[in-house]
């Protein structure tokens, strides 16, 4: 689902309305206008669950990649964000280091500061702590909650859900790529109606 509101793939139905704005799409699902998609793109940010970093490059460098060469913000704004973004993620020291030398939990941390760089209006996480240790889970879910916590528009693909309901104001459960029940998280975890997700949340706790 996350990869078909970016057009990462190719939806076979529906439709996808982004801040009130639909996007054009022929019959086959692809996008009719490509101008569209690329403006619409430049409002979503990507958090993947391998990080998706670039390894020849310093955390700052990572940072300011977008914004400097895709977006025209000038190099020395670029800089002055990064660091109060990779600040804002606890690797405000880390800032010339090079991904190979941090942990998972600091990748993926490091991978939302460049995220935030573009000021999107939607943020996409595609389960952001699975491929992390355990201990290191706690680190970058509290990221998302202060994220949760201003306000900003997220969509998050997660197993956690104990922070599912604490965070998400709406909460979708999707059964093999099919929406199977959704609402407010105190209806659908206190009183599931679906009998998958009934199975699933016993299966979880």
């Amino acid at each position: 689902m996350l990869r078909c509101i970016n057009f990462l793939e190719t939806p076979t139905s529906g439709k996808i309305v982004i801040g009130g704005e639909e996007v054009e799409m022929r019959a086959d699902g692809t996008p009719a206008n490509r101008r569209q998609i690329e403006r619409i793109r430049t409002r979503l940010a990507m958090v993947f669950q391998q990080f998706n970093l670039w390894t020849h490059r310093t955390l700052l460098e990572n940072v300011i990649e977008v914004p400097v060469h895709v977006l025209k913000v000038p190099r020395a704004e670029a800089i002055g964000r990064a660091h109060e973004l990779l600040a804002r993620v606890g690797l405000g020291d880390k800032a010339d280091t090079f991904p190979a030398f941090l942990s998972g939990g600091q990748q993926q941390r490091a991978a939302i500061a460049r995220a935030l760089a573009v000021d999107p209006s939607v943020m996409l996480f595609d389960e952001p702590t699975s491929a992390l240790d355990p201990e290191l889970v706690g680190e970058v879910l509290t990221v998302i909650r202060d994220l949760a916590a201003e306000g900003r528009t997220m969509l998050l693909v997660t197993h956690e859900m104990k922070f599912a309901r604490e965070v998400a104001d709406h909460v979708v459960y999707l059964y093999q790529g099919r929406i199977e029940e959704e609402g407010p998280p105190e209806e659908v975890f206190g009183h599931p109606k679906s009998e998958r997700l009934k199975q699933f949340l016993k299966s979880v706790h």
